[in-house]
């Protein structure tokens, strides 16, 4: 088999793969927040509901897309496609599973094995945001401007908070492969060494995606629409896209850094993977539909004046732990 087949695949897989789980993560959040709410959720198109994400992409492929006058020719086109492409290639690192072998040969269920896979997920995670900061800029609109300086601002704060709560895990492992770092969690996962790590982790996360009760680049009661007022149509769409993608690779590093990623306590494999990320995606879920919206000084407090120091402590008690056991 020539040796450009098997990333092809593995590129598809996972490029579809994040697709279709975008696809039903909405629907998904709508019948759950319909639940917690004491409603129904989508259940008009298809049998329970289940060809609503084709129908509103359809919707969304047919919808008129309009741009504001004075918008910047390139840059307010290109600023969607930013944050889709930063979305999907996080991903690459990310193993979901064991390799499996198919008409003899072997398949990481991985795209790259990289040496420093979780610093190349954050790289590029990181750079989403020049989507969101390039969309409020060239759209002409002030409440968009707005929005987009706010999320430079809030991925700077819980960012460095986000990065250092996950010291401690490569303080264990000695290395940065997150293959590595799934095969040392075959017995005990991190959660159960790194419980304040994992806790820092999943706060900053939820403010990396800019999702509610972090929502503040887009608070509609605020800022319209915030940083994406002025898209609509499939530019739209790729926003919309970027946001859930974001979440699933958010969900899926904490799977793999602190839940064990593919192992499980019965045949281990990538549906136990799977399991875990589809049970922190509901929390994100439950989340929003429970907690209000922050206030944008408390926000920045929240992450600089709590999170920040509980990240150092844990790395501190992490260091002291390895001293004393060796």
């Amino acid at each position: 088999m020539p040796d450009i087949v098997v990333p092809v695949i593995q590129s598809v897989f996972v490029i579809a793969t994040l697709l279709g789980g975008f696809a039903y993560m909405t629907l998904w959040e709508r019948k759950l927040v319909g639940r917690i709410q004491i409603r129904y959720g989508p259940n008009r198109v298809g049998p329970f509901g289940l060809l609503q994400p084709i129908a509103d992409g359809i919707k969304l492929a047919f919808k008129e897309a309009t741009a504001p006058m004075g918008a910047a020719k390139w840059v307010y086109p290109l600023a969607p496609v930013i944050s889709v492409v930063a979305a999907l290639t996080s991903f690459a690192v990310i193993p979901i599973g064991p390799d499996i072998n198919v008409f003899g040969t072997s398949i990481p269920l991985q795209l790259s094995n990289a040496s420093v896979g979780i610093l190349f997920t954050l790289a590029m995670s990181s750079l989403g945001v020049y989507g969101i900061v390039l969309a409020g800029w060239s759209s002409n609109n002030k409440y968009s401007l707005l929005g987009g300086m706010r999320s430079s601002a809030q991925m700077i704060s819980y960012e460095l908070s986000l990065g250092m709560s996950l010291i401690g895990v490569l303080m264990i492992t000695g290395s940065l492969r997150l293959s590595d770092v799934v095969a040392m969690q075959a017995t005990v996962p991190f959660v159960v060494l790194q419980p304040i790590g994992f806790v820092v982790y999943s706060i900053a996360a939820i403010a990396e995606v800019n999702r509610a009760p972090f929502d503040l680049p887009e608070a509609e009661t605020e800022l319209v629409a915030g940083y994406h007022t002025e898209y609509s149509g499939l530019k739209f769409a790729m926003f919309y896209m970027a946001e859930y993608i974001n979440m699933i690779t958010v969900s899926s590093i904490a799977t793999t850094m602190f839940l064990g990623g593919w192992h499980g306590p019965f045949l281990s494999g990538p549906w136990w993977f799977f399991a875990k990320v589809v049970v922190l995606l509901s929390a994100f879920v439950w989340i929003r539909a429970t907690f209000p919206r922050l206030r944008y000084d408390r926000l920045m407090k929240l992450g600089w004046t709590f999170l920040m120091p509980l990240a150092l402590l844990n790395i501190v008690l992490t260091s002291v732990a390895l001293v004393v056991i060796k």
